[in-house]
């Protein structure tokens, strides 16, 4: 690219954990960037060992089924615990999904009381309900400046997620589910990750999260702003999306 400046992004799990198109949060990064004359350099990686674990300034896990989730464990605690668990704490960007958010938490506790041990490099734990939670939602998240704005996303859970210490919720339900349907929390922020619910895909429906997420990465990185980029025709698109849901 002109500026020779370039964000490393890892997709991690991406031919299991891919539901919903949720390949177009990738997409909509190397897009946001190109436009600002910004090169990306995306590296996908499924099972097996890290030898050695790269540098990454994005990391992207995406949403999945049940028994996808029960097939990452293993390799999961095997090759990718420890990695991840550093990330999470040196601040790496993290954006997770469905399966991949709860996949960052304690556990998963099925109806049966069954236990999965998942990553617990988040403070948030996962139990079943017998409600399935699906359907367009709408959460206001607040941003790094304070300012507050609309997300939109399709939810397709039937597990509560609950949050522990340290962690905050990444927005407030205004129409939908959410984390557990019952006390008004979507998602989870803890350092820089971003964990949601949100299929749909997410990015490309909110380009100011988009935003969000890559000036992070960016400043850490070069120690300076993300280049802003023009998000109106996206906003209007939001508008006009969040009025029809509410109607």
């Amino acid at each position: 690219m002109e500026n020779g400046k370039c964000l490393r992004i890892c997709h991690l799990y991406y031919d299991i954990l891919n539901l919903y198109g949720d390949n177009g949060n990738i997409r909509t990064m190397e897009k946001r960037l190109n436009w600002r004359g910004i090169g990306s350099e995306v590296t996908r990686l499924s099972f097996g060992p890290l030898d050695p674990p790269a540098e990454y300034d994005i990391i992207f896990i995406g949403g999945g089924q049940d028994f996808e989730q029960e097939l990452l464990v293993k390799d999961l605690h095997t090759y990718k615990a420890d990695w991840l668990k550093r990330e999470i704490e040196k601040g790496t960007v993290i954006l997770a999904i469905c399966g991949g958010y709860q996949m960052l938490g304690q556990y998963y506790e099925a109806a049966d009381g069954t236990r999965v041990d998942f990553l617990g490099g988040i403070d948030i734990y996962t139990t079943a309900s017998d409600k399935r939670m699906i359907g367009n939602f709408i959460y206001t998240y607040t941003g790094e400046d304070g300012e507050s704005f609309q997300i939109v996303g399709f939810e397709n859970h039937n597990g509560q997620t609950w949050l522990g210490d340290g962690v905050k919720p990444l927005g407030r339900i205004v129409k939908g589910y959410g984390n557990n349907g019952e006390d008004g929390t979507e998602g989870a922020r803890y350092k820089n990750v971003f964990a949601t619910y949100s299929h749909g895909p997410l990015l490309p429906k909110n380009a100011r999260l988009a935003d969000e997420l890559l000036g992070i990465a960016y400043r850490r990185r070069y120690q300076e702003k993300l280049p802003p980029l023009e998000h109106e025709m996206e906003d209007a698109a939001l508008s006009d999306i969040t009025k029809q849901l509410l109607s």
